[in-house]
């Protein structure tokens, strides 16, 4: 059994998660929709929660977010999804773990877990001449 402090603070992660939902701002022009950033990110939860390993499904979700995030609107759009979590998550170990995850799981995301970022910064890379 978790210790009472804990019991408080392992709900806040899936409520904050549905407020997330709710609030999320929703890209007009992005295929990225905050429904499947969340969908994709669902089995980081857990480790988001308690810490211990990252299974192997989270990393394979950042994996795909991150492929599927290549042109700018939906950079912009996950990258606005995250921040929303990140911002009702800001004060905990939660918006640490999950701001660690990227490098957990050998990937760089074009876009930063963090509820101060500026999401209209994160535009698709122009290819060389």
């Amino acid at each position: 059994m978790a210790p009472a402090g804990n019991r408080g603070a392992r709900a806040v992660a899936p409520a904050v998660l549905v407020l997330a939902l709710a609030l999320a701002p929703r890209g007009a022009s992005a295929a990225l929709t905050c429904s499947t950033v969340y969908n994709e990110l669902m089995p980081c939860l857990g480790y988001v929660q308690s810490g211990g390993a990252v299974p192997r499904a989270c990393c394979s979700g950042i994996k795909t977010l991150v492929s599927r995030a290549r042109a700018t609107p939906d950079r912009r759009a996950a990258c606005a999804c995250l921040k929303t979590v990140a911002a009702a998550a800001a004060g905990g170990p939660y918006l640490g773990r999950a701001a660690g995850l990227p490098g957990r799981c050998g990937v760089q995301p074009p876009f930063k877990i963090d509820p101060n970022v500026n999401c209209n910064a994160y535009v698709t890379p122009k290819p060389e001449a």
